[in-house]
């Protein structure tokens, strides 16, 4: 995000992106995350995908949710940062400096968080501004869980940074610039090769959410 509180426009937003993948682009994505490594789940909707992970994050171990609208919205966020069932890295960040805050995010034993993309043979990938999650994501976390609506299964990686471009910065940019008065930038990209034996799950709903 930038400092400035001048109103500007979005990128230009391809609607094309919000459209979910059909079952058979979903079977084809969650066999490519397993030949990469991932455990996956295939779930209806965004109240099947927050029971799971309640299931999937124990209870005696630190998590941290990424910043995600689609944990937000299926309530997963809520879950796990405010029911007090679970150890929330959230929940202890404003009463730290914010060298701590950025080594808590940095290291929990339990990130769940989401991506921009998911390929049809098995590469994610996740996009940031200041790249807050991205340690995380890619390795400081000892277990990692990500939550992906059907909408951001496409071909290959070139359409995955495409979508990124022209799907997620544009929604993400009236999202910052309607909170915060301020807009949303690229400027980091996490692209998900393979995953270490026993850390990544994938949970892929069938229906649109998040962006």
């Amino acid at each position: 995000m930038t400092k400035s509180n001048q109103v500007m426009e979005a990128p230009p937003l391809d609607e094309a992106f919000a459209v979910p993948a059909a079952e058979d682009q979903l079977e084809r994505a969650a066999k490519g995350l397993r030949e990469r490594g991932y455990a996956v789940h295939v779930v209806d909707g965004p109240e099947d995908a927050r029971a799971l992970v309640s299931t999937l994050v124990p209870a005696d171990k630190e998590v941290f949710t990424a910043s995600s609208e689609t944990l937000r919205t299926a309530g997963i966020a809520a879950d796990l940062d405010e029911s007090g069932r679970f150890r929330s890295v959230r929940a202890q960040l404003a009463e730290l400096d914010i060298a701590a805050q950025i080594r808590m995010g940095a290291t929990p034993d339990v990130v769940v968080g989401s991506v921009h993309a998911v390929t049809e043979d098995g590469i994610m990938v996740a996009a940031s501004a200041s790249g807050s999650q991205l340690a995380s994501y890619a390795a400081g976390a000892r277990q990692a869980i990500w939550v992906v609506g059907a909408q951001k299964v496409v071909t290959d990686l070139d359409t995955a940074l495409r979508r990124i471009r022209t799907y997620s910065l544009p929604r993400e940019w009236v999202r910052i610039q309607e909170v915060y008065g301020q807009p949303s930038f690229l400027g980091k990209i996490l692209i998900f090769e393979r995953e270490m034996p026993d850390r990544g799950t994938a949970i892929l709903i069938r229906s649109e959410i998040g962006f």
